[in-house]
């Protein structure tokens, strides 16, 4: 009896563990908003490049490899008019995972843009 006990005990703590890691791990693979101040440096075959600057004024590059459909028929990132402006940039950050020939899984992060600002 006091066997049966524990065993179901263990039971149900180890599946209450397994769905809070199951539900921690979707967690960690969406990331929230986030928002860059950015100089647009063109595009190009795999995305639309931004320079921005880290905390130490370094330069770095971010590329955002979608934006929203809206915010394409507002600004024309294709043409070259844009290259040089300073925009506020608002953006979500996901990664999708797919295997290569040899099943080896491959991690890529996608930048999409859902709203921009000229400043």
């Amino acid at each position: 009896m006091k066997t049966n006990f524990l065993l179901k005990l263990v039971g149900f703590t180890l599946s209450i563990f397994t769905l809070v890691s199951f539900t921690t791990t979707y967690k960690s693979s969406v990331q929230d908003e986030t928002v860059v101040n950015a100089v647009y440096d063109g595009h190009e075959e795999y995305g639309y490049n931004f320079i921005a600057k880290d905390i130490e004024g370094e330069e770095y590059t971010i590329t955002f490899q979608e934006v929203k459909d809206e915010l394409l028929k507002e600004f024309d990132l294709k043409s070259e008019t844009l290259i040089g402006k300073r925009f506020s940039i608002t953006y979500k950050t996901r990664t999708e995972v797919t295997k290569d020939d040899d099943g080896y899984e491959d991690e890529e992060e996608i930048n999409t843009i859902i709203k921009l600002k000229k400043m």
